[in-house]
Formats: C-alpha cells, sequence, structure tokens
C-alpha cells in the first residue's frame, strides 16, 4: 500500500526520524492558516508547497491547468494562498503518471529548511527495501541526493552504496557510522546520521513495509539530519497487524477498476492489452499472459479468481474484465485442482446467461478434474464460447478472433 508523504513522515516520526515539519490542507484558505500557526511553531518565513499524489517526480512535474510544478517555494505566508491554488484541483502529470496526471486533492504546507547557516547544506539519497536473493534488507544511499536514482545508478554507479542488513541481528552500530562515513560526514553531523540511520531502519521493520525511499536526507546549514521527503510502501499482507496504517489508504489514488477487483476478493492488476484474462493462480496466469503475447496479442489484465470460481466470483471477474473498452477477447485458463472443472465451466455458463450476451468472444482452456465434462458443458452451452485442451490451442484460438 503506497501512502502519501504527510502520512510516510508521521510514520517516520513516530520511530524519532526527523522530519521536515509540515500540515496537510486540502484548500487554500486553510493552507494561509496552517502557514501562519507553521511559522510560530518552528521560525519558518518561507514554505514549501508540495502536492500529495501517489508518483514520484512531483517537483519537475507541471499541473495541466495552472503550469505549476507540483513542488514550489512560497517566499512569505502572503505567496502560500497563490501556491496554493495553482496546484490544487489541477492534474498533476509527472514522469510516473501517464499523460492525464493525477488530480491533486492535498497538498503539504511545509517549514523552509535550506536555511543559512555556518556550513551549506548537503542532499543525500537513502532508501530501504528487501533484497530478495541475498534474503536480507537492503540500505541504500549515495551522496548524490535531491536526483533521479536511476540517473546516478547509470552515469555514476561508483556514487551508490549498499549496506546489507541479516533481519535476524538488525542494524549494527557499525554499519551505521559505515554509512555516515561513506557519506563523507564528521562531527555533529556524523552523529546525526548514525542515529537517523538507525531510527530509518527500525521504522521500516517496525511498521512492515515494503519499501522506504528518503530523497533527499538532508543536512542542514547547522547539522541537523531530516527527512525532506518520504515515499513509504507497506506490505498489504501485514496491515492486519496494522489497523492504524492501513486506514491511510487512499483509494482516490488507486485505480477504481482494481479497487473493485479486491472488494471482490479477487487480484486483479489492469494493463493496456486487448485480451482479458481469467486464471486461478498466479503462475498460471503469467504463463497465460505469456502465451497471449507470443501468439500475437496483449494481455488486457492479471486477474486470479483463486480456487472458488462460482457462477458469482466468474461474473464478478468477467464485468470487470469488460470494463475496459480495449478488451477485444477473453481467455478463460483454469487448472482443476481444488475447484472442479466442471462447476467452473458451468459457472461460466450462468455467469453469461445472467449478463446477457457478452460482446466479446471468450475462449475457455479448463485442465484437470471432470475437464472431459467440463469441456462437453461448454460446447453443448450454445453461447459465443470456444473451448480448448492445450493452452496453445487457447492461445491460437484468441489469435483467431483478434484477426
Amino acid at each position: 500500500m503506497n501512502l502519501h508523504e504527510y502520512q510516510g513522515k508521521s510514520i517516520l516520526e513516530s520511530f524519532g526520524v526527523a522530519i521536515q515539519r509540515g500540515v496537510v490542507v486540502d484548500n487554500a484558505a486553510e493552507a494561509v492558516e496552517k502557514a501562519k500557526e507553521l511559522s510560530k511553531s518552528t521560525g519558518t518565513e518561507w514554505f514549501v508547497v508540495k502536492a500529495q499524489i501517489h508518483a514520484g517526480g512531483r517537483g519537475k512535474g507541471l499541473v495541466t491547468e495552472t503550469q505549476s510544478h507540483g513542488v514550489v517555494l512560497a517566499k512569505g505566508i502572503d505567496f502560500v494562498k497563490e501556491k496554493a491554488e495553482g496546484i490544487l484541483g489541477g492534474h498533476l502529470v509527472t514522469k510516473q503518471t501517464n499523460e492525464k496526471g493525477k488530480k491533486v486533492n492535498r497538498v503539504l504546507i511545509a517549514e523552509d529548511v535550506y536555511y543559512p547557516g555556518d556550513s551549506e547544506p548537503s542532499e543525500f539519497y537513502m532508501s530501504v527495501l528487501l533484497d530478495r536473493e541475498k534474503e536480507q534488507n537492503m540500505i541504500v544511499y549515495s551522496t548524490e541526493g535531491g536526483m533521479d536514482i536511476e540517473t546516478v545508478a547509470e552515469e555514476t554507479p561508483h556514487l551508490i552504496y549498499k549496506e546489507a542488513v541479516d533481519p535476524k541481528v538488525g542494524l549494527q552500530g557499525f554499519q551505521a557510522r559505515r554509512i555516515a562515513f561513506n557519506l563523507g560526514l564528521s562531527g555533529t553531523a556524523f552523529k546525526g546520521m548514525t542515529k537517523f540511520v538507525n531510527s530509518l531502519y527500525n521504522a521500516y521493520v517496525g511498521c512492515d513495509a515494503s519499501m522506504f525511499e528518503i530523497n533527499p536526507v538532508l543536512k542542514t546549514s547547522d547539522d541537523k539530519i531530516i527527512a525532506v521527503d518520504a515515499k513509504v510502501t507497506l506490505d498489504d499482507n501485514a496491515l492486519y497487524r496494522h489497523k492504524d496504517y492501513a486506514a491511510m489508504r487512499d483509494v482516490s489514488e488507486e485505480d477504481p477498476i482494481e479497487v473493485e477487483a479486491g472488494d471482490a476478493g479477487l487480484n486483479f492488476v489492469n494493463l493496456d492489452g486487448n485480451v482479458g484474462c481469467m486464471v486461478n493462480g498466479a503462475g498460471l496466469a503469467m504463463a497465460t499472459m505469456d502465451i497471449i503475447k507470443l501468439s500475437g496479442g496483449n494481455p488486457a489484465n492479471f486477474l486470479d479468481v483463486g480456487g472458488t470460481a462460482d457462477a458469482e466470483r466468474v461474473e464478478k471477474a468477467f464485468r470487470i474484465i469488460l470494463k475496459d473498452d480495449n478488451v477485444k477477447a477473453i481467455l478463460v485458463n483454469i487448472f482443476g485442482g481444488i475447484v472442479r472443472c466442471d462447476r467452473v465451466a458451468q459457472g461460466i455458463v450462468d455467469a453469461y446467461k445472467n449478463m446477457g450476451e457478452i460482446p466479446v468472444p471468450i475462449i475457455v482452456r479448463l485442465q484437470g478434474t471432470n475437464a472431459v465434462e467440463a469441456k462437453a458443458l461448454i460446447d453443448a452451452s450454445g453461447l459465443n464460447v470456444h473451448s480448448a485442451v492445450l493452452l496453445q490451442e487457447a492461445a491460437d484460438l484468441v489469435a483467431d478472433v483478434l484477426k
């Protein structure tokens, strides 16, 4: 589950990570009032206005309606309202959104942390994530903060460091010190970074995250170490242990079809192809998508109906697939192990009749328990449903109906 910046920062702060302070608002008038309160509590005179959407690259992105960037500086309270109005309600297009962008419903009014002092501020990159190959947590960091980490990795890979952490023993003190040393810090900033790294790792483990990305981590002009941004992704499978985090979910940022599928208990990911897929089992779904591609089609979705493919579940899956106008055919590929193939076939027939005429051809391949009976049910239905025995045969039928 993805979180907004302000939500991620609240989690970080609860684990002792120093953050750039701010308040989230949903209208320009409130932005001014909150900026005044923030000024009194922090002493900040300038403010950063940040669009809150689930996408990176907000600073370089543009709001379609106003051409404002997604992250802007308000040089005083008098400019906060104007800057907030330039972002709120608009559609922010970044390198991580489509051409339509994402509507901005909230902005974060944050303190200015680039104030003058005894030294120049420095920006670093830091993330914590799981290295599945090594079966260890990994802290990835760089002196090149504030930049696209992909660009740094491509052009100057020697400036990216990695620290592997054995989850059985946790982050060790020498590892946090090595990170601070590699970032070129000393004195107060060195101590601040070791504390920051420890708190960040504890937050990552404590909230069952799958990724933390802080870009930039800032060394201020008075040697404080703070998180200026926070991109946090939580492990969906662990949300049952964190009811307060689960309540942070913003479904308005998610694909509405995927939200509907999730509510129906279906594992669904929307893609941009022309062949809808309905499969039981993630591995079989991936193989089905591959053979569709090899046969000249493009998968329009990943959809795993699970082991209870009854008529109601199949009908719901059909309706979700058909919400995509690009779908020109549907391939149903079910292996009958736990669920009997003839029950699935009857579910398909019943669902088809309940929905009325389905406007695209359906290719059904059922293998496993009672597969022969299932094929007979499909063939005798008189519906616009084609049955197949082999997966390649099913893929060939898809290719034929797409011609």
